[in-house]
């Protein structure tokens, strides 16, 4: 179990991208890591973009980030909510400074562009976002997984297969 002991955060609100959400949450769980589902309130059922239900652990309030190793931001159109919130900014924020892993898919880089961590990070995303990823200095790579550093970014959910093991990969 190579995440044993590891605390991750996955940020949801409603209308994430349901198999970016639980594809990576199931897999790093079942390496081992320790996943709390963080929303803006805790015990809230939030619905993924095809209805699949997921219930916040924990809401954004209630999070020491310094008590995590991680944190996963699906896609979906919940990225252009969470991005409102200063708090889930700070918790971007914070993975970057102490070069932590920070996973994210498709349009989830809305939120790393709005916490201002991007500038000259080679990632990918869904193509629908690309301008918005260079206008932010990033250098983007049509590839199904970008790894640089600490942050590992995907494209869309046929490339789940290859983002999750680099995520797992970045807690070496």
């Amino acid at each position: 179990m190579r995440l044993q002991g590891k605390k991750i955060i996955a940020l949801i609100s409603e209308d994430f991208e349901d198999l970016e959400l639980w594809y990576p949450v199931l897999r790093v769980r079942e390496a081992g890591a320790e996943v709390h589902l963080v929303g803006e309130e805790a015990g809230t059922v939030y619905h993924g973009k095809y209805g699949v239900p997921a219930t916040s652990d924990l809401s954004f309030e209630d999070i020491h980030v310094e008590d995590y190793d991680g944190i996963l931001v699906p896609g979906g159109w919940s990225p252009d909510k969470l991005r409102r919130f200063d708090k889930v900014l700070d918790f971007v924020r914070y993975f970057d400074e102490k070069k932590k892993p920070i996973g994210q898919i498709c349009h989830a880089g809305w939120v790393l562009i709005s916490a201002g961590i991007l500038d000259g990070v080679n990632v990918t995303s869904t193509p629908g976002i690309k301008d918005d990823m260079t206008n932010a200095g990033a250098i983007w790579h049509d590839e199904a997984v970008v790894t640089d550093g600490h942050i590992i970014s995907s494209r869309r959910p046929p490339d789940l297969p290859e983002y999750v093991p680099a995520f797992i990969e970045a807690f070496k």
